[in-house]
C-alpha cells in the first residue's frame, strides 16, 4: 500500500448542525466544507469525551481519554488550569511522534494559543511548527491602550478595560489589521498552504492545521455577518457572553447570531483556500484530508451565547468529523456513536500503521460497511464536574461531585432538541446512566484533585490591567 499524506484541519467552536442538508443551521453558507463532506466518510454522531479545547485536543493528539480528569500532570504556567487543562504527559505518544518515526515530514500551523502555553507539549513530534499569534487572551501585546476603544463592542456605559480585559487584549493584538487577509483565520490557512507548497515533495507528510476560529471573538469582516443580519443601529458584540443574563433586543440577538454565522462562512472560505491548494499541487490522489472540531456553541438556543460546562447539549458537545480518503468511499454517512478518542486509532488504521492498544478504537471499517454497526452502546461526555450519558434513545445530564446530581433526562426520539426534562418519571434510566458513569469514574460522588501552581505570575495571563498605569 502506498504511503498516504495526511492533512488534518481542526476548527474550534464549530457546530455540528451546520454542514450538509436538512440540519438546524444548514442555511449558513459553507460551500467548501459541504463539498468536502460529500467526498468523505462522515460520522454523524461524534461526541467529545472530555471538553473543551485542551482536553479534546490532548485526546485527539494521543488517543488517550481526558475524562475522568487526571491532575497528576503539573501544569505550571498554564491559565486557565481547570479540570482537564493540563499538558500532554511525557509518557503519552503523540500522533505526530508516531508518524515522524514512520518517516513522515510533520508540520503544525495553528492560532489556538492554548496549545502553545508553557509546558503544554503540543509541538512534540513536529519537524516544524508555526504559531499565529493574537487570538483572544493571547498575551501578544500590552499596549498602547490609548489606541483601542471598547465602546463599539460592549453595552452602553461599560467601556471599561478593567471589566472587559479579554476584549482589550484582543483589540490590542489585532490593531494593525488592514484587510481580510490580515485576519488570523486567513493567516492560518495561508501559512498552511505555504507549508504544503514547500513540502509537497517531502512525502509522506503530515500537516495539522488548527484554527481557533470561529471561537470568540466573533470578529469577522463585516460583510460576512451582514449577509445574515445587518442593522447599523446595533453594536457588534464580538464577545457574546456580555449579553448573557441581560435582556437584549431581538435585533441585538439576531446581529450577534449573524456574527457567528458570518464567521463560520469566513472560516469555510479559508478552508476552501487550503483545499484548493491541495488540488493545485496535485496532492488530492495521495492525501487523506480530515476535518474535525472540538465542540460547538450556543447561539441563543436556550437563551444564552457561548458554551458552559452545565449545558452539555448537542450544540455544545457534538463534533464534526469527516475523513476524505482518496481510495474512498465518498459521501458515506455513519450513524454509530463515536468519540474523539477513536480519532488516533482510526487515522492510524486508514494509514495502515500498527500501534499498541489505545483508549479508542479504529472505526473506519465499521463506518464504510453497508450494514449498520454499533461502536458504543452509549457515550459519556465530561465537562468540568458534569457529564452527559448519551445513547440512541436518551441523554442524561448530571453532576459527578457533591450530593446534588442536578439530573436532567431527555427522550431523544421525541425531543432531539433536549427541551423537556423528564427526569421525574425515569428513575430506571437515571440509575442506568449513573452505573455507566461509575464504570468509568468509580463510585459517585467524585472528588477531583488539582495540581496547585507555585505562582500565578508563571502563567501566560489575561491582559493584566492591575499592572498598568491608566492615569
Amino acid at each position: 500500500m502506498k504511503n498516504m499524506n495526511l492533512v488534518v484541519i481542526c476548527a474550534d467552536t464549530f457546530r455540528a448542525d451546520i454542514i450538509g442538508k436538512n440540519k438546524k443551521l444548514s442555511f449558513v453558507k459553507t460551500p467548501y466544507l459541504d463539498t468536502l463532506a460529500q467526498e468523505s466518510v462522515v460520522f454523524d454522531k461524534c461526541f467529545g469525551e472530555g471538553e473543551p479545547t485542551i482536553p479534546v485536543r490532548r485526546c485527539l493528539f494521543t488517543g488517550i481519554r481526558s475524562f475522568p480528569w487526571r491532575f497528576e500532570t503539573p501544569n505550571e504556567g498554564l491559565q486557565p488550569a481547570g479540570m482537564g487543562w493540563h499538558p500532554i504527559p511525557h509518557k503519552h505518544t503523540t500522533l505526530a511522534e508516531r508518524l515522524h518515526d514512520m518517516g513522515y515530514c510533520t508540520g503544525l500551523v495553528a492560532d489556538t494559543y492554548h496549545m502553545f502555553k508553557p509546558t503544554m507539549n503540543f509541538t512534540r513530534g513536529f519537524l516544524s511548527w508555526r504559531f499565529i499569534r493574537g487570538q483572544e487572551n493571547d498575551a501578544y501585546r500590552s499596549g498602547p491602550i490609548s489606541e483601542i476603544d471598547l465602546a463599539p463592542y460592549v453595552p452602553e456605559g461599560e467601556a471599561d478595560i478593567a471589566k472587559y480585559p479579554t476584549i482589550a487584549q484582543f483589540l490590542l493584538n489585532v490593531k494593525d489589521r488592514q484587510n481580510e487577509e490580515d485576519y488570523l483565520t486567513a493567516q492560518v490557512f495561508q501559512t498552511a498552504s505555504n507549508w504544503l507548497e514547500d513540502n509537497r515533495h517531502n512525502t509522506p507528510f503530515f500537516l495539522w492545521v488548527d484554527s481557533f476560529s470561529p471561537h470568540e471573538m466573533w470578529d469577522v469582516p463585516r460583510y460576512y455577518a451582514d449577509h445574515y443580519f445587518a442593522d447599523p443601529m446595533v453594536k457588534d458584540y464580538i464577545y457574546p457572553q456580555v449579553l448573557n443574563d441581560r435582556n437584549p433586543s431581538e435585533a441585538v440577538i439576531e446581529r450577534t447570531k449573524a456574527l457567528y454565522f458570518g464567521f463560520v462562512t469566513y472560516v469555510d472560505r479559508w478552508v476552501g483556500h487550503l483545499l484548493k491548494t491541495i488540488d493545485l499541487l496535485g496532492l488530492q490522489e495521495d492525501t487523506v484530508v480530515v476535518f474535525i472540531t472540538d465542540h460547538g456553541t450556543e447561539v441563543w438556543d436556550k437563551g444564552r451565547f457561548s458554551k458552559s460546562a452545565d449545558r452539555l447539549y448537542p450544540y455544545n458537545t457534538q463534533l464534526n468529523w469527516f475523513i476524505r480518503n482518496p481510495d474512498g468511499p465518498h459521501g458515506k454517512h455513519s450513524s454509530m456513536l463515536v468519540q474523539n478518542h477513536d480519532f488516533v486509532p482510526t487515522i492510524l488504521g486508514v494509514l495502515d500503521i500498527e500501534h499498541e492498544p489505545l483508549d479508542g478504537s479504529n472505526v473506519w471499517s465499521k463506518a464504510i460497511k453497508q450494514s449498520a454497526q454499533h461502536n458504543y452502546d452509549y457515550v459519556i461526555t465530561g465537562w468540568g464536574p458534569n457529564v452527559c450519558v448519551r445513547d440512541q434513545d436518551h441523554s442524561v445530564h448530571l453532576c459527578t461531585t457533591g450530593n446534588d446530581r442536578k439530573i436532567r433526562v431527555y427522550d431523544l426520539k421525541l425531543d432531539s432538541e433536549e427541551t423537556t426534562n423528564i427526569s421525574g418519571q425515569n428513575s430506571e434510566i437515571i440509575q442506568k446512566a449513573i452505573s455507566r458513569v461509575e464504570k468509568l469514574t468509580g463510585p459517585l460522588p467524585i472528588t477531583f484533585g488539582q495540581y496547585r501552581q507555585k505562582s500565578s505570575a508563571r502563567s501566560m495571563r489575561t491582559y493584566a490591567l492591575q499592572h498598568m498605569n491608566l492615569t
